[in-house]
């Protein structure tokens, strides 16, 4: 018996501590950072047109595209496939968004599609692309917007987020902050 009230008085503590006092305190926290923890947007003009932190789709040849999403970008349902890399569904997945690409960037070479062009992040809601990946992207977004490529690849070195401390994590590109930029181009 006593063993039984010492494990409803764990539980009951646990769900005050963990389902009430814990969720007040990050709450808490997150009111004093920007955005009040909801969110770095990004506005233009007014107008709210994303998520700093969160992938979007892009499928304009006049803009550069993100990383597919497993989750069709949706933040509520943050995911992988899971699926392996022998798995033939996930193979014709990938071989479809090569043949996409390749329609809409004919000069890229197949062997010069990035991976992560072609394959979508674990969480499914990457919002960066390497350097790499936006410059084979330069020709498809010069012809639609008639830009010279010179203008386009120093907006890509401009936006591109080098390593934490030149050490950790890749160099990349914000995709959303990035194509912001461009339709800011003259």
């Amino acid at each position: 018996m006593k063993t039984i009230f010492s494990a409803i008085r764990l539980t009951l503590i646990s769900m005050v501590l963990f389902a009430v006092i814990y969720p007040l305190v990050i709450t808490g926290f997150a009111q004093l950072a920007p955005n009040k923890g909801k969110g770095e947007t990004v506005t233009v003009n007014g107008k709210t047109v994303g998520y700093k932190l969160l992938g979007q789709s892009f499928t304009a040849d006049k803009y550069f595209w993100s990383r597919p999403s497993a989750v069709a970008y949706n933040s509520a349902g943050s995911a992988g496939s899971n699926k392996g890399p022998t798995n033939a569904e996930y193979l014709a997945t990938v071989q479809s968004r090569i043949d996409t690409f390749m329609v809409h960037n004919p000069e890229v070479k197949k062997s010069a599609i990035t991976a992560e062009m072609v394959t979508a992040s674990g969480s499914g809601l990457d919002p960066d692309i390497s350097p790499e990946s936006a410059r084979i992207q330069v020709k498809r977004i010069a012809a639609a917007r008639h830009i010279g490529e010179d203008k386009i690849l120093a907006l890509i070195e401009s936006h591109t987020q080098k390593p934490l401390l030149g050490l950790f994590g890749p160099e990349a590109v914000n995709v959303l902050a990035l194509n912001v930029a461009l339709d800011e181009l003259k």
